[in-house]
């Protein structure tokens, strides 16, 4: 058993462990769906470190490992005696009956992929109020063959004899599907069932909860110190420099770098909002001159992203001299980037982080060696859904909190070849009307990003019994929940129609509208 140790953190009530499972992160998401604090943390996380964080329940990832095999990931076996329950999902359920004493075996000509209905032998705690026949989302080529003593089966499929295990006793459980993803149908429902009656935990992460506690640690980091941000516009941003304001007020700057790759009216819109509207200070830095000039005769895409990067520090580091001393430097971080990247180190004398890198949203690929900030990255417990909602508690309008995601080299990105000041225009009309007859239609809330595209080249046309040669647009809408994987948006005939009458219409040096129907894999969601 583990003895429970007071400490000042918030501590995750839900401990997911990650043996690799694409899957992980989303897991996590679930979980926090239901008003309960989970943390991602890597299979090799130390019996004492779990006990330092006391944990109501652990999770399990899945993985694309057997673990039968030499190298296959694998827990400390102790996590079994530690009287915490325990939910394995997938190669997390195969791990739990190896390391117990069962067996697991290759399915041979078995393996279960997609959906699957369940049949439930134990409609009892895990599958509390789970509908026998409910569809579950099966990824597996390994199959449990003997359980371990103590455990018995929950459900079946057809092709898996074990597709659900429990040892009521010890509160250790198993799926052998995916309870995380939409296509479960009553995936939530053992979620739910795992958090609240098996673990016991209590719905405690709220909005208003997250907002409190972090305005309370901001206060107490920064005391009475100067607090830089790089406001881009985004979400992330936005909602930062609210949380900031709220906690700490004038000692907060926000500073606005135009590069000139902004939609259209947008750096207008910033200023007024921020600045004029809800009176936080933001320093609006008009370089979009330099940024242009530095971009003449750039066509690779990533050749693009490293000037614009690195005029971005440049800018940055200017202004931020200008306008200092600064000893703190706000930062949207996310919990995806906490897991994914260790752009960070600490500052040995006081134990605080400091920056070598700013996201690249914000367009900085690092910080020079002169230029130290301590970070400040209140965001950094949250995943993006999250942000919105903490958005909207601190009073951001759905026009900020719903915005579609925005790349940090702007319409720079969005113009195959070399950029010049013609095709930015262009592409800013033609993105306007793509915005416009998007939010017009219902749909923009349901869509992850629509925007438009201008190609390198000329088509032949005719307008007016004349004949044109002209740049193409290109119409990109895509559905997805995070971006890691998208679908193209199946836009209504009518609305295609009339983006690409009123583009061809209206912009100039444009002459013909097509549309992107490419899914992410394999294309990406933006073209460079």
């Amino acid at each position: 058993m583990c003895s429970l140790q007071p400490n000042s953190e918030r501590k995750p009530s839900i401990v997911i462990l990650d043996f690799g499972s694409q899957y992980s992160e989303l897991i996590a998401r679930r979980v926090r769906e239901t008003e309960v604090y989970s943390l991602v943390l890597g299979y090799r996380t130390s019996l004492e470190e779990l006990c330092r964080l006391s944990p109501k329940g652990i999770i399990l990832s899945g993985g694309p490992n057997s673990v039968y095999s030499e190298d296959a990931p694998v827990c400390d076996p102790g996590i079994w005696n530690l009287g915490i329950p325990v939910l394995g999902v997938c190669y997390g359920m195969q791990l739990m009956v190896h390391q117990l004493g069962g067996s697991v075996q290759a399915a041979h000509g078995r393996a279960e992929y997609g959906k699957a209905p369940l049949s439930i032998d134990d409609p009892t705690a895990l599958l509390t109020n789970v509908l026998d026949g409910s569809i579950m989302w099966m990824s597996h080529g390994d199959s449990v063959k003997k359980l371990p003593d103590g455990f018995l089966r929950l459900a079946h499929t057809a092709n898996t004899s074990e597709a659900a295990i429990a040892d009521h006793v010890r509160k250790l459980y198993g799926v052998q599907f995916h309870p995380e993803v939409v296509h479960s149908t009553k995936g939530m429902e053992m979620i739910r069932n795992f958090v609240y009656n098996i673990c016991g935990c209590d719905p405690n992460w709220t909005t208003n909860t997250f907002i409190d506690e972090a305005i309370t640690q901001v206060r107490d980091q920064v005391g009475e110190k100067r607090v830089l941000l790089a406001l881009s516009g985004g979400v992330d941003s936005s909602t930062l420099a609210f949380l900031l304001h709220k906690a700490i007020g004038k000692q907060l700057t926000c500073m606005f770098i135009d590069q000139g790759f902004m939609r259209k009216g947008e750096p207008e819109f910033l200023m007024d909002f921020f600045d004029k509207k809800f009176h936080i200070n933001v320093e609006y830095i008009n370089a979009r001159k330099r940024f242009i000039s530095k971009l003449e005769g750039v066509c690779d895409p990533e050749e693009k992203r490293k000037v614009i990067g690195a005029e971005f520090i440049r800018v940055f580091e200017e202004e931020s001299l200008r306008l200092g001393p600064f000893d703190y430097l706000a930062q949207g971080t996310l919990y995806p980037d906490v897991i994914e990247s260790s752009g960070t180190n600490v500052d040995p004398k006081t134990g605080e982080r400091m920056a070598v890198k700013i996201k690249s949203h914000h367009n900085v690929g690092g910080l020079p060696k002169d230029l130290q900030f301590k970070l400040v990255e209140p965001l950094r417990k949250l995943f993006k859904d999250e942000v919105r909602k903490v958005g909207r508690s601190l009073g951001l309008p759905e026009e900020i909190v719903r915005r579609h995601p925005f790349p940090g080299p702007g319409l720079a990105i969005r113009i195959l070849g070399e950029v010049t000041d013609q095709k930015l225009n262009c592409l800013r009309d033609a993105d306007l009307i793509v915005r416009e007859e998007i939010k017009k239609s219902g749909l923009y809330n349901d869509i992850w990003q629509a925007f438009a595209v201008l190609l390198p080249v000329c088509s032949v046309g005719v307008m007016g019994d004349k004949r044109t040669y002209a740049w193409p647009v290109v119409l990109r809408c895509v559905s997805s929940e995070d971006g890691m994987t998208a679908d193209w948006s199946h836009l209504p005939y009518e609305i295609l129609e009339c983006i690409s009458n009123r583009i061809v219409n209206e912009v100039s040096d444009v002459n013909r509208v097509v549309f992107d129907i490419t899914s992410k894999p394999p294309g990406t969601i933006e073209w460079e």
